[in-house]
């Protein structure tokens, strides 16, 4: 006699509390039932002590999620912490912190899942799990922003293994451990993709609008940060439209030499089509990263035209360095001092300019050590190094640059 997820009657007996509780997701939930084929369930108490996982764990790269037996969970709260470590794989978590504090990280991504879990009805939550009703609807990364601008109020929070340590356990190698060619990564999206596919038609399990969200975007790559500075520029800056003159020697085509045809040439370059830079100078800035993010400025300026940037470097004060050609811009730049800026008086410098036009959009390149207040009256973007935040929420868009 087998069951519909081909374990015998004498098999599914001699599974522990938590193998079971993951096979449920096998037969009755087909949204995470993907992802509980992948993993190991291990229950090892010396582990777990030595760890110091004192509910549960997950190791995303060895597809592993350890249960400590200790915890006296019961079979609906089992289901609970299971779909919990689930979800924290399948929707990347340990990608997507990004050189943030990694603890804190896990706490808002906790915060964010445990939510939406209660939605889904999914087992019980065992008594202390982090759960706040006024964070809902919030996304991973501004329940971070959150909690980092109110570190006393999110000061004791505790994720599934525990104080000061997070329950996103990510070791190398990261290789599929069936010798697939497909890496653990692509596999936990395909099958949360796939899942929820079948979720959707079938209409089995209550998904949340966020959690959809989510997973849909998983399947599309993000769009590269030098490509989505590029379509900023295409707003402020529409291509030059040539004139046909006789004002200037005429052409000629080689099969009609006798007719004179019109030269063309460009509009007039007006003296507003420029910008202004603000640049962090501060130690804490690559200058690596720097030039890749000034090298870009200086290839959509050339591409539209733009012949000069105004350019404010800021470090312990703001320098204003004029009117700079794009590509110019690379080669005045010098790392100063350390840690963080403030940047106010570079932007007020420019915005106060008056041969700094009304309408001239901003960008600003920092690391994010800036202070919480920077007041930007007009149109500006900001350049961040992956992985660094603003200490306040922006008005202007956001790209994050790498290599």
């Amino acid at each position: 006699m087998s069951d519909a997820g081909g374990y015998d009657f004498q098999e599914m007996q001699d599974l522990t509390a938590a193998q079971k509780a993951a096979h449920w997701f096998l037969n009755h939930y087909p949204l995470l039932g993907g992802l509980a084929s992948a993993f190991k369930i291990i229950e090892d108490l010396k582990y777990c002590q030595r760890e110091e996982i004192q509910i549960a764990a997950v190791d995303v790269t060895r597809a592993e999620i350890y249960v400590n037996p200790a915890a006296g969970l019961t079979p609906f709260q089992l289901r609970f912490v299971l779909a919990h470590e689930f979800l924290h794989a399948g929707l990347q978590h340990h990608e997507r912190c990004q050189g943030r504090d990694p603890e804190l990280w896990n706490v808002a991504c906790d915060f964010v899942i445990n939510g939406w879990l209660r939605e889904m009805h999914i087992g019980i939550m065992p008594p202390g799990v982090l759960y706040d009703e006024t964070l809902k609807n919030m996304s991973a990364e501004e329940i971070y922003d959150k909690i980092v601008n109110d570190l006393r109020k999110f000061s004791r929070c505790e994720t599934l293994r525990g104080y000061g340590k997070g329950d996103i356990i990510s070791s190398a190698p990261k290789s599929f451990r069936t010798g697939d060619t497909t890496s653990l990564d692509e596999f936990y999206r395909s099958a949360l993709q796939n899942g929820l596919e079948y979720s959707m038609m079938t209409g089995r399990g209550f998904v949340p609008a966020g959690l959809i969200e989510e997973i849909r975007a998983l399947a599309m790559p993000p769009i590269p940060w030098d490509v989505e500075l590029g379509k900023w520029f295409d707003v402020h800056f529409s291509p030059l439209e040539s004139k046909r003159t006789y004002a200037r020697p005429s052409r000629r085509q080689g099969s009609t030499p006798d007719i004179p045809r019109p030269s063309y040439i460009p509009d007039e370059i007006s003296d507003s089509r420029t910008f202004g830079v603000v640049v962090d100078t501060s130690g804490s800035m690559s200058a690596k990263l720097l030039g890749y993010a000034l090298g870009a400025i200086a290839s959509y300026s050339a591409a539209k035209e733009i012949p000069f940037a105004r350019v404010v470097f800021c470090d312990a004060s703001a320098y204003d360095a004029g009117y700079i050609s794009p590509e110019d811009i690379a080669g005045r730049v010098e790392v100063k001092g350390r840690g963080g800026t403030v940047l106010q008086p570079g932007v007020d410098l420019l915005t106060g300019a008056k041969d700094f036009p009304k309408d001239a959009p901003i960008l600003i390149i920092t690391d994010g050590w800036i202070e919480n207040d920077l007041n930007v009256k007009r149109e500006h973007a900001f350049l961040l190094p992956r992985g660094r935040h603003l200490p306040f929420k922006a008005a202007g868009k956001i790209f994050y640059f790498s290599e």
